[in-house]
């Protein structure tokens, strides 16, 4: 099992911890993502770690937030953060079957969501709820390497606002951006829906003035898997020779009614990240 405060997980699969730490219970820090199979010693570490007045959050930039629902995302990087990176891949792992584990974490920055609150001693704490990363260079422009929403958080649109956030990046760096190939089934279901919202969105306020690709720009997709998205949509035609969109404001509405529960989204009024200077175009 994994402890984590008040939550004990189960793990869905196994992870290459050292094996030391094989068949035991893993109490996992909230902040440091340091872990041990002793519970004193957890209690010991967390201890230490309030009295050290240090932040009760991971260790890197704040890029988002909070927003009205106290939610914040962190920016860490691999290569300053080595140790908390590498265990967040482990934990990771515990609950990804498609995940490849990779102990080297320098090319990667890892965006961890967080929800704040107060600790019973008046300080600002962050609780993690999940994170994605990716690629500091992609040849390919993926702007997300890996997803997890961690089981507590799961079923609250954790995952979706986590793909909102990753595209909100994508506009402030003013490139596009798809996720890396080949999705998970249950990636695949995330990105369709968020995909399906977005286009569709774009689409009922569309006034003619810019291309597809353009208005896809402006959302940080590509129109490649907006092209793909109308597809599965019903939305798109052949006429002389050329893909167009065929559907007018009712049939769009119509679209719009029927998706049940529409995918929760950042807002963008409280981003606050800037690209890194030193990646690459």
């Amino acid at each position: 099992a994994v402890i984590f405060s008040q939550w004990r997980l189960e793990p869905w699969y196994w992870a290459p911890f050292p094996e030391q730490y094989h068949h035991q219970a893993l109490y996992f820090c909230d902040w440091t993502l340091r872990y041990t199979t002793s519970q004193i010693l957890a209690v010991e570490h967390r201890t230490q770690y309030k009295a050290s007045r240090a932040p009760r959050r991971p260790p890197g930039v704040r890029c988002y937030g909070p927003d009205d629902d106290d939610i914040c995302l962190w920016e860490v990087d691999g290569e300053s953060e080595p140790r908390y990176c590498q265990n967040l891949c482990l934990l990771a792992k515990l609950f990804l079957d498609h995940k490849t584990l990779s102990f080297d974490a320098e090319p990667f920055r890892f965006y961890c969501l967080t929800k704040k609150s107060v600790g019973d001693d008046g300080v600002e704490e962050h609780a993690l709820m999940g994170y994605f990363s990716k690629e500091k260079v992609s040849a390919l422009n993926y702007n997300l390497a890996c997803i997890l929403t961690l089981p507590q958080f799961q079923r609250q649109g954790v995952g979706t606002l986590m793909i909102s956030l990753s595209y909100a990046l994508s506009v402030r760096e003013q490139k596009v951006g798809s996720p890396e190939k080949p999705l998970s089934d249950l990636g695949k279901l995330s990105y369709r829906a968020y995909w399906s919202y977005i286009s569709l969105k774009l689409l009922e306020d569309y006034d003619g003035d810019l291309t597809l690709k353009e208005l896809a720009r402006t959302k940080g997709l590509c129109s490649e898997d907006v092209i793909s998205t109308l597809e599965h949509l019903g939305l798109l035609r052949e006429w002389r020779g050329q893909l167009v969109v065929r559907a007018d404001r009712k049939d769009i509405a119509a679209k719009l009614a029927a998706i049940k529960r529409p995918p929760r989204l950042c807002d963008e009024r409280f981003m606050c990240w800037t690209p890194p200077a030193d990646d690459s175009d």
